[in-house]
């Protein structure tokens, strides 16, 4: 038993041997380049004008300001004129008188509910 076994290896290894030599003689040619495209070559596109001379920059006055609030002060409390504080992480917004508006540390302070909702915030559900 172990004789047939030894004689079955080797043939199934002559006959990988024999398939792969096959195979190689049979491979096609590699073709040779002649360094000449058989393509069209890229439309080539309208160059950018280069500007020359010192970079200017406008002042657009929306540096400090944010459409429909406010940055809070440095303790996370906000303005009178922007009661409600928003918390850019959770995007909930609480509510002067909600249960967790004395502990919440605003990250935004808004005018009203519907410019934080605009903002993609929703109102603490307490």
């Amino acid at each position: 038993m172990p004789g047939s076994l030894l004689r079955l290896t080797a043939l199934g290894a002559l006959a990988s041997l024999i398939v792969g030599l096959v195979r190689s003689a049979r491979r096609q040619p590699t073709p040779t380049t002649t360094g000449v495209a058989s393509w069209e070559p890229l439309v080539e596109e309208a160059s950018t004008p280069s500007r020359s001379g010192p970079v200017q920059f406008v002042d657009t006055g929306t540096s400090t300001e944010h459409p429909g609030w406010v940055e809070p002060d440095a303790d996370g409390g906000c303005p009178g004129s922007h009661p409600v504080k928003g918390n850019t992480q959770s995007k909930i917004f609480h509510v002067p008188g909600g249960v967790s508006y004395g502990r919440i540390n605003a990250e935004r302070c808004y005018c009203d509910e519907a410019t934080a909702e605009a903002d993609g915030y929703r109102k603490a559900k307490r």
